[in-house]
């Protein structure tokens, strides 16, 4: 049987009625929109919370509609991935790339509207429409209800960013989520972002590769260090949108302290597979060296939704055209790789 082509990274612009699915006693809990526009007259809208605005991430982008980027219109969305030849989308949130709230009920709020609207998504997307759960970690109890209702309802990865409040994911207060993951068959999945307020305002100005792509590849490091995968064996993790050409060096730098430390050579080549590591990989990343360190474990997304420094929507189909790597390995990044870390089957 053929293998599915999946989109392993794509998006939702989140909308008014994403933040519907709470009582209505709680809406006033839920963010605002607010627009101003720029000197050539074209509006920004931004998300108003706890104060902070949030700018969304399709300024400028011309190549998907609105209808589809905010799920207003699934038929479409499906029509546009039948275009795009690709069979099924890991839908991933926007506004959540960066912390939202200090405030434990918020966030539980905040996470369990979008969920739902996801779910309701899914419900409509001929299971074509895949997502990852958005968590409330500042309450694990909570986070743990939430990833048990979303793999019920569609969910096939738990969201995250690399930085979570003041805790990197190797902390032992995320112990019992990755013991829940691997017994739902759930892989965790951080993505570009951050959830921390010190990591945000500390790169307010800098570019957004250190506010949001250091924070994943930080996270690859410290998982490894600290002995998260060897600790829960059934988890699988997915890094993703971070591009792929750090894993050569990053796993060079684990593999060097593990050798002073314990005193036995590390096979660089074998580190994301026996540790059941997936990363998403670019089309102008250098694939064949970086396969050398992750073969069976680069995947590809689109980034379909935004516009920025990752974003390219046909990448699947480049990857099939402009021969950067053989047919297998590219049938496997599309494919086999996709299916193994979010447990899609046929």
């Amino acid at each position: 049987m053929a293998s599915l082509t999946i989109d392993s990274d794509a998006h939702v612009l989140e909308c008014d009625k994403t933040w519907t699915y709470v009582e209505s006693s709680q809406r006033s809990l839920m963010p605002t929109q607010a627009t101003e526009f720029n000197t050539d007259g074209s509006p920004r809208t931004f998300w108003i919370f706890e104060g902070r605005a949030h700018g969304q991430s399709n300024v400028g982008l011309t190549n998907t509609t609105k209808e589809s980027r905010e799920m207003a219109d699934v038929e479409a969305r499906l029509r546009h991935m039948d275009e795009l030849e690709i069979d099924v989308q890991v839908l991933f949130p926007t506004v959540f790339l960066r912390p939202l709230t200090p405030r434990r009920e918020v966030e539980i709020l905040l996470a369990q509207s979008y969920n739902r609207w996801m779910a309701d998504v899914w419900s409509q997307g001929k299971n074509r429409l895949r997502w990852a759960a958005v968590l409330p970690m500042m309450s694990m109890d909570e986070a743990l209800k939430e990833i048990r209702w979303a793999h019920d309802h569609g969910a096939c990865a738990a969201f995250t960013c690399g930085i979570v409040g003041d805790l990197m994911l190797s902390d032992p207060y995320f112990y019992p989520l990755y013991s829940t993951l691997s017994d739902l068959d759930i892989p965790m999945c951080i993505h570009a972002g951050n959830n921390s307020y010190i990591w945000e305002d500390l790169f307010q100005r800098d570019s957004g590769y250190s506010r949001a792509k250091l924070a994943v590849i930080s996270a690859f490091h410290s998982l490894l260090m600290n002995g998260v995968p060897k600790r829960f064996p059934g988890l699988r993790v997915g890094f993703i949108e971070a591009a792929s050409q750090w894993v050569p060096g990053t796993v060079y730098d684990y593999a060097r302290r593990q050798e002073r430390r314990l005193n036995n050579p590390v096979d660089r080549t074998t580190v994301l597979r026996d540790n059941h590591f997936y990363v998403t990989c670019q089309t102008d990343d250098d694939i064949p060296y970086v396969l050398q360190y992750a073969d069976g474990q680069l995947v590809m997304g689109t980034d379909y939704g935004h516009n920025d420094t990752a974003t390219e929507i046909d990448a699947l189909r480049y990857l099939k055209t402009q021969g950067q790597v053989s047919a297998q390995q590219i049938d496997r990044i599309l494919g086999d790789n996709a299916q193994a870390l979010y447990g899609l089957r046929n």
